[in-house]
């Protein structure tokens, strides 16, 4: 069986991203062995790359770039591509890499089909869907967020995807709903589906180096919890009042955040990437970690440590799983921490978080910058601190319904190719 996957790209240096294509591949490969993987990513031409996904597993695919580009000319153009394929061109390597395939997963980053990143964002978003559909190849959207939706236009090329798609996965109620209406009077539960991220099927994998302090750290007597800062609110804090409508000062948050705790606990501190981008990058958090941790004083850096780089997302999730308490504002570094049973809390900037956090019990444990000022953030955040004990139960007892689905929604996918 030959399976093209898109919207799981490994090469964005998002970790998010990156952990949506391993545990999409070990799920998969858990259920059918036997399957042949094409993982469409933003590089020129094609390779076959092995990956470590677990101790115990290795994992082969084949990469091919196909990206979004104003060079039309490229031949790994999808606007390209696109229009060769309504011209009934089929020559194209990359086009007859999606015909020839028994079916195109698509995940679109686990939360990015959607406008709200702007009309560039969604079209490239949107491009391998409409050729997967436009050649009839099977089209299977994998768990993911659907919407919001800023224009009706938006919605209604949303609608006609999914209206056309084999199978259709929501990865939590509230998107589920969202996607219900997508389909309107085509909904079809044997084929719509409530479902949960494939990145709480992702496993742990322990780094072969970790850096002295972070170890230190967690030998330690003390508790130790993870602060992961996204770099594309906490460099750009003007975007974030104006494209996500802010009344917090995030960077604020965080600063005091960090000091409350050293004030208040003999916790140690772990600042946490969860996209890795070239230095100077706006969206990079390991320069949003840097910026914070060298704005503290002497005596405050003792405690707080920025850990190192990882590019393997088992690997960030192995370090995130060995943390007491842990407050993600990307979506997947808290995923990574509520799949390993950490009491978690986010910072929020869209929707699409309080889906996953209910989905685990945890709704109470979404600050809402939104809605809510510097102080009130910081409260929620310090008051999932103090119920941390009976989130960690919560979440425990939840894990083991959410495996069982994970396996069952995987089943099902295969089954119905």
């Amino acid at each position: 069986m030959d399976i093209s996957i898109f919207g799981a790209a490994p090469d964005t240096g998002n970790m998010g991203v990156s952990a949506l294509c391993y545990a999409t591949l070990y799920n998969l490969s858990l259920c059918e062995p036997e399957i042949r993987y094409t993982v469409f990513d933003h590089v020129k031409g094609s390779s076959t790359e092995t990956i470590t996904i677990s101790d115990r597993k290795e994992l082969s695919f084949t990469r091919m770039g196909a990206v979004n580009s104003r060079r039309f000319y490229r031949l790994d153009n999808l606007l390209l591509i696109r229009f060769l394929s309504i011209l009934g061109i089929k020559e194209n390597s990359i086009l007859k890499t999606i015909i020839s395939s028994d079916a195109v997963l698509d995940i679109s980053g686990g939360d990015s089909f959607s406008d709200i990143y702007g009309i560039r964002r969604f079209n490239t978003i949107i491009l391998p869907k409409k050729i997967a559909l436009e050649n009839n190849c099977p089209l299977v959207l994998l768990p993911q967020t659907y919407g919001p939706f800023n224009s009706r236009k938006a919605f209604n090329v949303a609608s006609k995807i999914v209206k056309g798609a084999r199978l259709a996965w929501a990865r939590d109620w509230r998107s589920f709903q969202v996607l219900k209406k997508l389909l309107g009077s085509s909904f079809d539960p044997g084929k719509h589906k409530c479902g949960v991220d494939v990145a709480f099927g992702l496993p742990a994998v322990k780094p072969q180096r970790v850096d002295k302090q972070l170890a230190s750290f967690l030998d330690s007597d003390k508790e130790c919890i993870g602060i992961n800062i996204s770099g594309l609110i906490y460099n750009n804090p003007a975007m974030a009042k104006k494209d996500f409508n802010f009344i917090a000062n995030y960077n604020k948050v965080v600063f005091s955040l960090i000091r409350y705790f050293l004030k208040e606990t003999e916790c140690n501190i772990c600042l946490v990437s969860h996209v890795i981008t070239p230095v100077g990058h706006f969206e990079s958090d390991l320069d949003a970690c840097m910026k914070v941790f060298e704005a503290l004083s002497a005596q405050e850096k003792k405690r707080v440590h920025v850990v190192q780089a990882f590019d393997n997302p088992c690997e960030v999730k192995w370090v995130i799983g060995q943390l007491d308490w842990f407050c993600g504002t990307r979506m997947h570094a808290a995923i990574a921490a509520l799949s390993s049973g950490v009491p978690t809390a986010a910072i929020s900037y869209s929707p699409k978080t309080i889906g996953v956090f209910e989905s685990c019990g945890q709704g109470e444990h979404v600050a809402d910058p939104v809605s809510s000022n510097d102080d009130q953030v910081v409260e929620m955040l310090w008051n999932s601190w103090l119920k941390r004990k009976k989130a960690k139960e919560i979440i425990e007892k939840r894990l083991v319904e959410i495996k069982e689905m994970m396996r069952a929604q995987f089943l099902e996918i295969i089954d119905n190719l």
